[in-house]
């Protein structure tokens, strides 16, 4: 027999769906259900919840991809260890207490976001969940496939395709353009870093500032810019600003614009440069 997934108690699956509700707050510029997702994430996934535990195990799993097949089989072993530590009736009545704080401050159609990667997700929970020595072998090898690159994800259709569209139109009225790779990548960490003391965030912001104003510097030897003294000067004002948020530890609404609009800034200077 089948074990029948609950999203509901897939603590990855709840934390991405309240990251993209947070998101389409922010897009939509609705401070007060960003405040609502914010208190409810700060609330229950501290860095000493069973929720944020049980978390980076399936993070070590999905977040992990193109590794080599020996790697991520330790990777499987010490996660599976790791998941055996937290106590299954602790967990069950935290993931009942976001639940229910979610259906109160938010509202049940959270749980009906569209998460792209759905499908691994409820892959791993069942893995976690199975008492069958056979589905669990089965599913292990699924989950591995997965992290070396063998199995391409595949998509869950949208289950509220109204939400999902009406964020993707929001943040082309706001910006112009659909969201690249590196703005998802920001907007995710942006999420996390709700958390608190998220070092991960901090680390990833160092990087991607570096690698703007990098680009931005390299950006002079692009004939259009080059031939643009106004274009150099406000490239060097982008560059100061760059060099500014250097400094925070905390990444902030208003550095979150500002780092997109810049990502954004970069793809276009590239691009115009490559079709002339």
């Amino acid at each position: 027999m089948k074990n029948k997934h609950n999203k509901k108690r897939n603590t990855a699956f709840v934390f991405e769906a309240l990251a993209r509700e947070a998101t389409v707050a922010i897009i939509k510029g609705d401070n007060d259900r960003k405040a609502k997702v914010v208190s409810i994430v700060r609330k229950h996934f501290t860095s000493d919840s069973l929720l944020k535990k049980d978390l980076e195990c399936y993070r070590s799993l999905y977040e992990n991809q193109n590794l080599d097949e020996t790697t991520s089989k330790k990777i499987v072993e010490a996660v599976m260890a790791a998941k055996r530590l937290i106590d299954p009736e602790g967990l069950f009545k935290q993931q009942t207490e976001v639940i229910n704080d979610i259906n109160k401050e938010l509202s049940p159609a959270t749980f009906n976001n569209f998460v792209p990667n759905y499908k691994s997700l409820a892959t791993i929970a069942k893995m976690f969940n199975t008492n069958s020595p056979k589905q669990a072998v089965m599913l292990e090898t699924k989950i591995i496939q997965g992290m070396t690159g063998v199995l391409e994800e595949q998509q869950m259709q949208p289950i509220d395709a109204i939400t999902y569209t009406t964020f993707t139109k929001k943040f082309n009225e706001k910006y112009g353009s659909a969201l690249l790779q590196e703005q998802k990548e920001l907007l995710n960490h942006y999420i996390s870093s709700f958390t608190t003391d998220d070092l991960e965030t901090k680390i990833y912001l160092n990087r991607e500032l570096t690698r703007l104003k990098e680009s931005l510097e390299k950006a002079r030897e692009v004939e259009e810019v080059a031939a643009d003294q106004e274009m150099i000067r406000k490239t060097e004002l982008v560059k100061e600003r760059l060099a500014a948020l250097s400094s925070q530890t905390v990444l902030t609404e208003a550095t979150l614009f500002t780092i997109l609009k810049t990502q954004e800034l970069v793809k276009e200077i590239y691009d115009d440069g490559s079709n002339s």
